[in-house]
Order: C-alpha cells, then structure tokens, then sequence
C-alpha cells in the first residue's frame, strides 16, 4: 500500500512539474495586444530571450543592436578612375551575394550526390558497452526456503558491419538522380551569374543615359540663359518687350528645373547600379562614357536562329532537363524497390566480467549484437535475401508520387522552352525597335538643332519672337532626350536579347 501511495505521489509531482514548465513560456511573448514589446537586451543592445516588461509608452522602436550597426565596408575602387562595363562585371561576380548562395547551392547538391553514392559501402559500427545485472529471489526445496542473490559486472566489446549486396538498381538510380539534381545546381550557379551580368548592364545602360540627360539639360539651361540674355538686351535697346524677357526668364527657370530633376535621376540611376553590382551604397567611382558607342544593323539576328541556338543553352531549359533525367531516375528507384534485396551482416563481440547477457539490442548506429557469452570472443557472419510482400500499399503510393513529379517535371520542360521562345522573340522585337528609335531620334535631334539654331538667330538679328525661339528650345530637348534614351535602350535591348538567349556570358562587346 506504501508503494502505491509513493508511486501516485511520485507521478502527481512530475505531471505538476511539466505543467509549471509550460505556463512561464507565455511571458516571452508581448504581454498585451494594444501595448508595446519591451525585449530584454544584453551590454550590445542585441535583443536576448527573456521576460517581457509591460511598458506604458506607445513607442514601437525596438533598440538598436550595436553589432547590426556597422556600415558594410566599402571595395577599394579608384575614385578618379573611370570604370568600364567588363570592369563592373568583375567587381559584382567577385562579391554578390547571389553568386555566393547560389555556389552553396551547388556545394550542397555535390555532397548530397556524394552521401548518395556512399550507399555503395559497408556501415561498419564499433561500440563499447558497461552493465550491471542484479536478480534477488527465493527459492523452496524439501520444505527449506532459501534467499537467492546474483549480481555481476561486465563490458561488452562489438564491431558490426552491414553491407547492401545487390537491390536491382534501386541504389544506382538514386545515385543517378542525385547526380542529376547537382548538375541542375551547377546549371544554376551559372544562371546566377548571368543573371548579375544582365542586371549590372541594364542598370550601367540607364546610368549611361540619366548621365547624358543631365549634360542635355545643362545644354538646354546655357541655351535658355543665352535666350534670355538677348531678350534683355534687346529690351534694353527697347527693340523687345517686358513679355518676351519674361517667357525668356520662364523658360530659364524651366531648364534649371530640368536639370535638377536630371541630376536626381543621374543619383537614382548611380544607386540602382551600386545595387545590381551588390556592393555598398556609399561607394563612390565613375563610370566610363558610352554616349559614343555606335549602333549598327548587325546587332540584329535571324530569329529562328537564335531561338535554335538559346534553346540548346539556356539555363533554365537544361536546368529543366536535367531535373527531367532525375525525376525519371526518381521513378526507376522507386520501382526497384519493389524487388528483393541481397544484404550481408557480421558481428564480432568479446564479454568480459559476469554479465549474464547472450545479446545486446541496437544503440545508435550499432545494430543488434547475438552470439555474447562470458568471457570469449563471439562473431556472427550472415548472407541473406530480403523481399518485400506487404506493407499497406506505401510503395505503391511512392511509386505514384515519383511518376507524377516525373509527368511535372517534362510539362515544366515544355513551358520553359515556350517561355524562352517567347522572351527571345519579344527581345528581338525589342531591338529592332530601339535600333530604329534611335534612328528616328537622332534625325528629328538633328532636324530640332537646325529649328533652333535659325529660330535663335532670327530672333538676336530682330527678326524672329521669343515664343518661336522658346518653343524650338523645348522641342531641342525633348528631341536630345529622346536620342539619349533610344540610345541606352538599344544597348540595354541588345544586352536583354544576348540574356534571353543564354549567351550573356560576360560584358557585350
């Protein structure tokens, strides 16, 4: 009765324990909804696990963590140094951030494949085993009851070794699947990189352009001032008018205006380069000119050529397919599993002490251990066939799951091969409208040049108006703005097709 009792007392003190472990771990979280959080920090200000404190503030600004706050270090770069497109390149390849989780990506998926093809080795365990044994008990003979007591110590020393024969491919195909899915992240590792090429090139083409439409509005602004210093000139001769000094002085403050909204743009367009690159923001370089860069026909290709080529190329289409050839590999695995299997098993063992144990069970890694007895070495080798009858249907349903992932991994072939069909035609269409804008941009630039030219100097001779010569200032930049950006995008088209076509393997020449 006493053993009973201390055991229902015993149990009501541990289920009280596991219940007060529970409750505390609700103060972690906020303690109210409509009330701030109050973390617990450390020296650092780094925010540690710990009871909340109910705060009456309405601050939600957490505190700052004084590691967190280091500004990431800027990469060496010559400040004076005008740097080209292949030299930006080579600075993001070296540091981005995508490259670098993509590269693990590809470490990841190689030692998978080499856990896989350790399948084809023996497990060979060791272990070293200490024990007790006690038996207390009586026993009753020719009416004399007697107490009877055992005990003894002893160690139990085992070496196993386990060992797959043959399994009819099922190893094989898994290994071969595997194999698959790393080339599927080597494949990756590569798209990632041209993925950095392309987005640094977009983003260097439209700096190229901001920049160029900030010395089009410093034009426009000298320009403007030279219109609005003859305007008061000719005022002052009184030949103009309070009106024309006026347009001419509105027009000025339009062209500072546009020069500030360039400059700004100039800035956006440097941050979203520094960005792409994946380097620091604050880091401060120059890019080099390409406001210069001829334009030529020959950048343009046959379609179906490209198409032909990018599909035989791209990333994304042998990514597919090698993940294609894995889930196919998937499924032949699945499908050996239904066959027997040929294995061979050994152990060794050496008892020393009393212990009264004929075997050990499993213990870790080290599987059950026969053949122990007191004092001597014991070994067992076996060779034996398994083969599966039953087991609820569950390799039937794996069998299902790795065909259908195998029907999911060819209808994704399929819909990137149409993708990139559709991305290298609407790229090729693309470029041969930005080749033919900047064509038309330049001729109506040079046509707007003429138009203010005559308009500026018919007006400073008194023959023309300032509204004529305003009016041929605007048309003057928007038809530079419009040849600048032509300009980039054709670059930027160009650099988008060779992207498309999984041929964007470095700088475009």
């Amino acid at each position: 009765m006493r053993d009973r009792l201390s055991a229902a007392l015993l149990l009501s003190a541990l289920a009280a324990l596991a219940s007060g472990c529970t409750q505390p771990a609700l103060d972690l979280a906020p303690p109210r909804p409509d009330r701030p959080w109050q973390p617990s920090t450390n020296g650092q200000g780094e925010i540690v696990p710990g009871k909340s404190t109910p705060v009456s503030a309405s601050s939600y600004v957490l505190p700052a963590n004084a590691t967190l706050g280091a500004v990431p270090a800027a990469p060496a770069l010559d400040a004076g140094h005008p740097y080209t497109l292949p030299e930006l390149i080579d600075i993001a390849q070296s540091g981005h951030p995508e490259t670098r989780i993509a590269w693990n990506n590809a470490r990841n998926a190689a030692l998978a494949a080499g856990i896989v093809q350790s399948a084809y080795l023996p497990r060979v365990t060791a272990s070293v085993i200490g024990g007790h044994t006690g038996a207390h008990g009586q026993s009753t003979a020719l009416g004399a009851t007697g107490d009877t007591s055992t005990t003894g110590t002893g160690t139990i020393s085992a070496l196993s070794l386990q060992w797959l024969l043959f399994d009819f491919g099922e190893r094989q195909a898994t290994a071969e699947a595997a194999q698959q899915l790393s080339v599927a992240s080597n494949i990756a590792f590569t798209a990632a990189h041209q993925r950095v090429i392309h987005e640094v090139c977009i983003a260097f083409y439209a700096l190229a352009a901001a920049q160029a439409q900030v010395e089009t509005a410093e034009r426009s602004l000298r320009n403007a001032l030279d219109v609005e210093a003859a305007a008061t000139e000719r005022y002052k001769h009184g030949i103009g008018t309070v009106i024309d000094v006026n347009q001419a002085h509105q027009a000025s403050a339009q062209a500072r205006l546009a020069e500030v909204r360039a400059k700004g743009g100039a800035q956006d367009a440097y941050l979203a380069l520094v960005s792409a690159m994946g380097i620091s923001p604050l880091t401060q370089f120059k890019v080099a000119d390409v406001s210069h860069r001829a334009l030529s026909g020959s950048m343009l290709q046959p379609v179906e050529r490209i198409v032909a080529e990018a599909l035989a190329r791209r990333p994304d289409v042998l990514g597919a397919y090698a993940a294609q050839k894995a889930s196919a590999a998937s499924v032949r695995a699945a499908e050996a599993d239904f066959r027997p299997k040929v294995f061979m098993s050994a152990t060794g063992s050496y008892n020393t002490g009393q212990l009264g144990v004929t075997s050990i069970p499993a213990a870790g890694q080290q599987p059950p251990t026969l053949n122990v007895s007191g004092n001597r070495w014991g070994s067992t080798v076996m060779v034996g066939i398994t083969v599966p009858l039953y087991d609820g249907r569950v390799r039937d349903s794996v069998l299902m799951q790795a065909q259908a992932n195998a029907d999911k991994a060819a209808a994704a072939l399929d819909r990137v091969r149409e993708e990139a069909v559709r991305q290298i035609v609407a790229a090729q269409n693309t470029l041969e409208t930005s080749l033919a804008a900047h064509d038309a941009s330049l001729a109506l630039a040079q046509a707007a040049q003429t138009s203010f030219d005559a308009a500026f100097d018919a007006y400073r001779r008194g023959v023309g108006s300032v509204t004529a010569v305003t009016l041929a200032q605007t048309q003057l930049l928007q038809a530079q703005a419009a040849s600048n950006d032509a300009h980039s995008a054709a670059l930027a088209a160009a650099a988008t097709l060779a992207f498309a076509a999984g041929a964007l393997g470095a700088a475009p020449p």
